[in-house]
């Protein structure tokens, strides 16, 4: 995957929110996570310890959200959301007619949404990929997991605002 494909768009408020998360990761929950490993093993055998266990799958989901942080700051572009022209890009909010239903989304990363009731697609996912670039109006296809053709017309897009 190129560089161009992992580049995500980030509001401030969502980097900033993101980079102090980050923080926080580092510095104080795998210090914590650590000493909670460090005093399951003293307990003795590791085969049957609960508390063990679960510290080590805490210890795995706080190491995997530390590397997807690092990846979205390492690749984001940081800014105000692109202004509206008519065109689906990263960052906007898109209202499309999708299995005869109408539904709107924000193209971009779930970081971007938090705090919001907004559905958000990446670029990248099926959907993402076939909508990207094109204009109000166009019809497109896109192929669902299963394989099935899925027909999206896009009807709006515009600004996304927190």
């Amino acid at each position: 995957m190129s560089t161009q494909d992992q580049s995500v768009w980030l509001t401030q408020e969502a980097y900033d929110r993101l980079a102090s998360e980050l923080e926080y990761l580092v510095t104080v929950a795998r210090h914590e996570i650590s000493k909670k490993i460090q005093d399951a093993r003293e307990e003795g055998d590791l085969k049957e310890n609960g508390g063990y266990h679960a510290a080590k799958e805490e210890q795995g989901k706080i190491e995997s959200r530390i590397d997807r942080i690092e990846n979205i700051l390492a690749f984001a572009t940081v800014g105000d959301a692109p202004a509206s022209h008519g065109v689906v890009e990263q960052g906007v909010v898109v209202k499309v007619l999708l299995r005869g239903d109408e539904t709107e989304f924000l193209l971009g990363s779930a970081e971007i949404a938090e705090g919001t009731d907004l559905t958000v697609y990446s670029p990248s996912s099926p959907i993402g990929a076939a909508i990207m670039g094109k204009s109000v109006g166009e019809t497109v296809n896109y192929f669902a997991p299963n394989g099935k053709a899925i027909e999206v017309k896009i009807l709006e897009v515009k600004n996304f605002t927190l």
